[in-house]
């Protein structure tokens, strides 16, 4: 992942210094640094003395290198002072007229190494300190020099002479900001952020900061000794591990989850520690040697996962061998003698007539009567000794002892015996069982213990060791856990997380990968969605404008109609009102015949009926002569060629109906004359 973040990181350092130097091949300036002018005489170029005195200041003129210098454009720039003396005059760093010394002509190409300088002292004759609003006499001097020039911090001092003046000065090129090289043409920005960590050289060259390194300084230098495979990191002095390792640096495997006494080679292995064993490397297989459960001298044997036995010495007992016992606790004397404890040992206080370590010699015969609880004296060795036959439920050498049930002591490993009538209990210790508590058990035998923890036998009982994440007698208890402090999640990932310290889930950004998301991956470029959602609408609104512009170009087309109609109309309620008598109506045109409105009068119907005029009458009107489909209507000899306004003088006088037919060359026209009260009829040809 480091490895991918750096290398996304050099092609995009890349990019920007591409970027950089389209903008620029180069970036410099050239100094001029005027020292003294002397123009003793304070005269012109011209020879003409200034009035009173020479107000000088400086034209300065820098272009490419020229064998001899001739006037014309200053390709490298120029700059003018402001009238920095009279006549003669040295120049301080900073001029009192306002002027910077040294002037300054930044460029923006690489530098060629060669030049051409034109310097121009002036006469200003007003404020206006152009020269070319100057006149040409008003120039006192001009220098020239061409020549080879490399970039340095050095300044060349020069000194210039003419007939009346003289000029010293020194000039230098340095190159601008994050500029450097021999022709200032090497771009470089000191940086220390995520595209690189660096400072630049002389030569434009990058130098590291301390703790980073690469072409582009982008690359950490790890915590010394960091392991290449198993760590990396991301600033210097870092170890960070991958996923299986730890350790300062990174060379120590993480064990299985859950692994107690148990090593790993590889990530997530337990190698169970000689003693150990299960799964989780919890269960003890040497449990005397790391525990030595046996006390007081008492020899202990393993006998499987979390048992062994103790071989007391003696005069000790106990499931441990921690309790002492007394040597009178097993009855040594016999015939009645009464035990007593010593330092090391035991004595027999015998009774009379006995005798011995454990008196078990005898002084008495049958005729002492030595034999208690009904028992019956029997004769030995000729009368030197004697026998007790004990009736039952009592014994002893003088049956001086009733039988008691526990005397045998049957209960081993330390158990109580009990009567109980006719019949013996024996009352264990924690830990063994059976009706004489021979057999050993252990209280962790049914894996009381949940959630994977170790269970540990007491003689009181049993103790749990829970793993991470459980709790309470049992490990029956889940306790929360921040599986998310140690940051596991990388490039921004967000951790969510679980019950136990190694659950946890990085929810992982756009681009990467895994499960810790520490793997980048080259995602494909997204649908262009915006583009295309432009381009459907354009596309739908220049179809409305089509249906739109079609629309309107079928209503022009059917407007004429609609105005023709209208015009008809219209003319048919002018012709209402001004319908004249055909007995007024003069003819002017002889070869055409007069047709008029017959109205009720039928007598003068007839004439002309192969002409009929139609000019649209309201419908309803009397003898409406139309003939539909023959002659179609047209209002140009009334609209276009003789638009007239008919006036009615008389209600008497109307117009019937005057038109020609469509195929007759002349057009009839009617004139009301105002003066005589008729109707004439014109027929314009």
């Amino acid at each position: 992942m480091a490895a991918a973040t750096r290398s996304v990181s050099g092609w995009a350092l890349l990019l920007l210094v591409a970027l950089s130097q389209q903008r620029a091949a180069g970036s410099g300036v050239f100094q001029l640094q005027l020292l003294e002018f002397a123009n003793e005489h304070g005269v012109l170029a011209s020879g003409r003395s200034c009035e009173p005195r020479c107000r000088t200041f400086f034209h300065i003129c820098l272009k490419h290198f020229q064998a001899v210098v001739s006037p014309g454009a200053c390709t490298f720039g120029s700059v003018s002072t402001p009238v920095l003396g009279t006549n003669s005059f040295a120049v301080g760093d900073d001029s009192s007229g306002g002027g910077r010394n040294p002037l300054q002509l930044p460029f923006n190409f690489t530098w060629p190494g060669t030049f051409s300088l034109i310097i121009e002292a002036w006469h200003a004759l007003g404020k206006d300190l152009r020269p070319e609003a100057l006149p040409a006499d008003a120039l006192i001097s001009r220098i020239t020099i061409q020549g080879s020039l490399a970039v340095g911090e050095n300044w060349l001092p020069d000194e210039q002479s003419r007939s009346l003046t003289r000029l010293r000065y020194s000039y230098r090129v340095i190159c601008s900001d994050n500029y450097y090289g021999d022709n200032c043409s090497r771009l470089c920005k000191k940086r220390n952020d995520h595209f690189g960590h660096y400072v630049c050289q002389q030569d434009g060259s990058l130098s590291c900061l301390p703790g980073w390194t690469g072409k582009y300084c982008d690359q950490p230098i790890c915590l010394s000794g960091c392991n290449e495979q198993n760590g990396y990191c991301m600033k210097p002095a870092e170890c960070l591990c991958r996923p299986g390792w730890q350790g300062r640096l990174c060379n120590e495997c993480i064990p299985h989850n859950g692994c107690r006494h148990g090593t790993c080679s590889t990530p997530w292995q337990c190698t169970c520690d000689e003693g150990w064993g299960g799964l989780f490397c919890d269960q003890d297989l040497n449990y005397c040697t790391h525990h030595s459960p046996c006390k007081n001298g008492a020899t202990c044997s393993n006998s499987g996962q979390r048992s062994y036995t103790c071989a007391c010495r003696p005069g000790y007992t106990g499931v441990d061998c921690e309790l002492e016992l007394s040597e009178c606790d097993s009855n040594p004397c016999r015939n009645g003698g009464s035990c007593k404890d010593q330092e090391d040992g035991y004595l027999c206080l015998c009774p009379p007539g006995y005798y011995g370590l454990h008196c078990e010699h005898s002084t008495l015969t049958c005729t002492d009567s030595p034999c208690f609880n009904g028992g019956s004296c029997r004769e030995r060795n000729q009368g030197s000794s004697y026998a007790c036959e004990c009736p039952p439920n009592f014994t002893g050498s003088n049956c001086e002892k009733k039988v008691d049930r526990c005397t045998s002591n049957p209960c081993a490993n330390a158990g109580q015996c009990l009567n109980r009538g006719p019949n013996r209990l024996c009352r264990c210790r924690p830990g063994f069982t059976g009706a004489h508590c021979e057999l050993s058990i252990s209280n962790c035998a049914r894996s009381p213990c949940a959630h994977g923890g170790t269970c540990h036998d007491l003689e009181n009982g049993l103790f749990c060791t829970c793993p991470p994440g459980f709790s309470g007698r049992r490990c029956e208890v889940r306790t929360p856990t921040d599986a998310c402090a140690s940051g596991p999640c990388f490039n921004g990932a967000t951790c969510y997380a679980g019950l136990s310290p190694d659950n946890f889930i990085c929810n992982c950004p756009y681009g990467f990968l895994g499960s810790r998301c520490e793997i980048p991956v080259d995602m494909p470029p997204s649908f262009p969605w915006v583009a295309v959602s432009l381009g459907v609408g354009l596309v739908v609104v220049l179809l409305l404008l089509g249906m739109v512009a079609v629309a309107v170009w079928q209503l022009r087309l059917r407007r004429p109609d609609d105005t023709s109609r209208e015009a008809m109309n219209n003319l048919s309620d002018f012709q209402k009102d001004n319908l004249i008598p055909a007995a007024q109506l003069k003819n002017t045109n002889q070869k055409k015949e007069l047709e008029v409105d017959c109205g009720l009068d039928k007598s003068n119907c007839g004439k002309q009926q192969n002409h009929t005029l139609d000019y649209n009458l309201a419908p309803g009107l009397p003898g409406r002569g139309t003939m539909p489909g023959k002659y179609p209507h047209s209002d140009k000899s009334l609209g276009e060629k003789a638009p007239l306004q008919l006036h009615r003088e008389k209600p008497q006088c109307r117009i019937s109906a005057i038109c020609s037919p469509r195929d007759s060359v002349y057009q009839s026209v009617c004139l009301i004359s105002e003066e005589r009260n008729e109707c004439v009829i014109a027929t314009e040809v």
